[in-house]
C-alpha cells in the first residue's frame, strides 16, 4: 500500500499543563505571554496526548480535568490521544499499581471494571463532543498491567496463564473504546523504542492471543533505550512486519546540564546524552530534526508520527500531586521561565517524505 502522502502528527503530551498554570506557570514567545495550547497550534503541533488516572490524590490528570482540558485541545482543531494508565499513580515498566478502588477485585471483576470505566470515560467526553481520535490502552505495558492479575513482568509471571490474562484486561479496555465509537484509533504502547527483540516479543504475543488495535506506540529516550539506529532498526523491522502505523509516543532531550540551584534532573551528565547531540538547545534541535527525520523514514509510511513527552512541565512550585519535585525541566521546550525555546520552531520544517 502506497502511504507517502499519510498524515504526520507533531504531538506534544502535556499532561501538566493544567497543574502548571493553576500554580501561576507562564509561557512566553517574542516577550509576550501567550496561552501554552494556541503557542503550540502556531508552531506547527497538530495532535495532543493526555493521560487520565482513575482517582489521583492530587486531583489532577482525572476525569474531571481531562474533559476541561480535552475542550480546550477540540477548540483548536487538534488531534486528541487519551492515554489511560488504569492506575490512581504512574504506569509505567516499573509501576502498574491498581485503582484503590479496584484493589479487592477478582480478575472477572477487573474485566468488567476495565471496560465499565473506559466506556464511562469515553461516553462523559463524547457527550462534551470531544471524543479522543486515539486512545491507548495502558501505558508502557511491557510488562503488563493491573498488577498482579495482568502482570507478565520477569520470570515468576511470565507464564502463558498470566498472558493470557494480561491479554484479556487488554481486549475489554478495546471493546469499551470500539463500542463507543468504532472509528476510534487503539494504540497499544510499550517501551524500548530502540530494543527490537522485546519489541517483537511483546507485539507477536498479542498477535498470537489475537489482540487487535490499529497503532503501535513506542517511547524512546536515548539515556533508556539506546540510539537513534536502534530506533531506525527497530521501526523498520516493526513496519515490515506488522503492517500497522507505528507513532514514537514519547521522547524528550536535554536542552542543558548545568546544575541549577535547587533543581534536580533525571539526565544529569555526558555520558546520558547521545553522541553528537550535546546537551544545547542547538543539541536538542538537532537531536528532533534527526529524530523526525527517522520516523518519517520508516518504510511504507508506517511512521506516522511522534509525541514529545512533557514540554512544557516548567519549575512552577516545589511540590507536585505526583509527589515529588519537577525533575524534567531540563529535558522541556520552554527555559525555566516558560520562555519557548527554538526547539519548538523545528516542527513548522516537517512535510511529509
Amino acid at each position: 500500500m502506497d502511504r507517502s502522502n499519510a498524515f504526520f502528527w507533531n504531538g506534544m503530551d502535556i499532561s501538566f499543563l493544567d497543574e502548571i498554570e493553576l500554580s501561576g506557570g507562564a509561557f512566553y514567545e517574542d516577550g509576550l505571554q501567550r496561552d501554552l495550547l494556541y503557542m503550540m497550534a502556531n508552531n506547527g503541533v497538530n495532535t495532543i496526548r493526555l493521560r487520565i488516572w482513575n482517582d489521583p490524590p492530587g486531583g489532577f490528570c482525572n476525569l474531571e480535568r481531562t474533559l476541561a482540558m480535552a475542550k480546550r485541545i477540540k477548540a483548536l482543531g487538534l488531534h486528541f490521544l487519551l492515554d489511560f494508565h488504569y492506575s490512581d499513580v504512574w504506569a509505567d515498566p516499573a509501576h502498574q499499581t491498581k485503582p484503590k478502588a479496584w484493589e479487592s477485585l477478582s480478575f472477572n471483576g477487573l474485566i468488567h471494571v476495565v471496560y465499565d470505566y473506559t466506556r464511562m470515560v469515553l461516553t462523559e467526553l463524547q457527550a462534551q463532543g470531544t471524543l479522543p481520535d486515539m486512545v491507548q490502552i495502558g501505558n508502557e505495558i511491557t510488562p503488563g498491567m493491573l498488577w498482579d492479575d495482568g502482570r507478565v513482568g520477569g520470570e515468576e509471571y511470565n507464564s502463558e496463564e498470566q498472558w493470557a490474562q494480561f491479554a484479556a484486561l487488554v481486549k475489554s479496555g478495546i471493546e469499551a473504546a470500539k463500542a463507543v465509537d468504532a472509528d476510534i484509533n487503539v494504540m497499544i504502547h510499550i517501551d524500548r523504542g530502540g530494543d527490537n527483540e522485546t519489541c517483537r516479543m511483546f507485539y507477536d504475543r498479542f498477535a498470537r492471543l489475537g489482540v487487535e488495535f490499529d497503532t503501535i506506540g513506542l517511547s524512546f529516550y536515548p539515556w533508556w533505550h539506546g540510539t537513534l539506529d536502534d530506533l531506525r532498526s527497530n521501526l523498520h523491522d516493526l513496519a515490515l512486519r506488522y503492517d500497522k502505523d507505528i507513532v514514537v509516543v514519547e521522547t524528550a532531550y536535554p536542552w542543558t546540564i548545568e546544575p541549577a540551584e535547587g533543581r534536580s534532573f533525571i539526565v544529569t551528565s555526558e555520558e546520558q546524552l547521545h553522541e553528537g547531540y550535546p546537551a544545547t538547545v542547538q543539541g536538542q534541535t538537532d537531536y528532533m530534526r534527526d529524530f523526525i527525520r527517522i520516523v518519517q523514514e520508516t518504510p511504507n509510511g508506517r511512521g506516522v508520527g511522534f509525541h514529545y513527552w512533557e514540554p512544557c512541565w516548567i519549575p512552577s512550585k516545589d511540590e507536585w500531586s505526583v509527589g515529588h519535585a519537577n525533575n524534567w525541566s531540563n529535558l522541556t521546550l520552554f527555559d525555566f521561565e516558560g520562555r519557548k525555546l527554538k526547539t519548538l520552531e523545528v516542527l513548522k520544517e516537517v512535510v511529509r517524505l
